[in-house]
């Protein structure tokens, strides 16, 4: 089992920054892909940046130049520098860990963007 805890989120006005902290304990050997998922009210979950242990990084499309996944991978600890937030930024942000092919979830941080 892997326990995935987060932490950064906030309330924010639009241009801000907040950036997210995710770390994970329990069976963290072997933990492949460490991500970021949101969710916003009456939407469906959504990915918003992912890190593997050999250095690939991919994000959505909407949040491109303005978020930043990186990885701890001696801690296996993830983080998410949000730039520039936009209202439509708003969600509860997840932590994702995959391993061995079994997807872990962290409980969420709220993030606001509002003025």
């Amino acid at each position: 089992q892997v326990q995935l805890m987060e932490s950064g989120g906030g309330v924010v006005q639009p241009g801000g920054s907040l950036k997210l902290s995710c770390v994970p304990s329990g069976s963290i050997f072997k933990i492949n892909t460490l991500a970021w998922y949101r969710q916003a009210p009456g939407k469906q979950r959504e990915l918003v940046a992912v890190s593997t242990t050999d250095g690939f990084t991919d994000y959505a499309d909407s949040v491109k130049g303005r978020f930043t996944i990186s990885r701890d991978n001696a801690k296996n600890t993830v983080y998410l520098q949000m730039n520039s937030l936009k209202p439509e930024d708003t969600a509860v942000y997840y932590c994702n860990a995959r391993r061995e092919r079994v997807d872990y979830w962290g409980q969420g941080t709220q993030v606001t963007v509002s003025a």
